[in-house]
């Protein structure tokens, strides 16, 4: 055990939401983020994930075949980090990315149109429906992109990306503000 405390700092706890008529940007609280993995590809765990854990379904996020993400506003304590791990366990393994991943919020009748300038993915709401999530690029940064709602998402980065992410959103929605 070391003698020096860690002193978590949130990773942009000094930005300022940004909010117009058209959009918002915000930091979501840091809360928890499990990556879930199952042994196959071939496997849909989403609804066993929900069923042994009781959330709710846009609290799990499809990542690629067989991995998910589970997410959520609150941080979890040790034992209902493993309470989660032991209900999964015959299921999928579980890693805890909690301190490693923070999330965005863009909301608003024109946060579609600011993704739009900095990723390729399709974002029409018939292509992206509600609860839809993919990886992609926002400009050249790697980003989990869920919709939360018709006009809100979510954008899950790595810690050392999330100012420079949060710095391109803020450019992209420049016209909106």
């Amino acid at each position: 055990m070391s003698e020096y405390a860690i002193e978590h700092r949130s990773a942009l706890g000094g930005k300022k939401p940004v909010i117009s008529a058209s959009v918002k940007v915000g930091v979501l609280p840091e809360g928890h983020v499990l990556h879930v993995l199952s042994a196959s590809a071939d496997v849909d765990l989403s609804g066993t994930i929900r069923a042994s854990l009781g959330c709710d379904a846009l609290a799990i996020r499809a990542v690629s075949p067989g991995q998910w993400f589970i997410v959520g506003n609150e941080t979890l304590s040790v034992s209902a980090l493993l309470d989660i791990v032991r209900k999964l366990k015959p299921h999928a393994e579980v890693v805890d990315q909690s301190h490693g991943r923070i999330r965005i919020a863009i909301a608003g009748p024109k946060a579609t149109s600011v993704l739009a300038k900095g990723t390729g993915a399709d974002l029409a709401l018939s292509s992206f429906p509600v609860g839809h999530a993919t990886a992609t690029l926002i400009g050249h940064i790697g980003a989990h992109l869920t919709r939360i709602s018709e006009d809100e998402f979510e954008l899950m980065v790595l810690r050392g990306f999330a100012e420079s992410l949060w710095d391109e959103l803020i450019e992209l929605s420049g016209e909106y503000r």
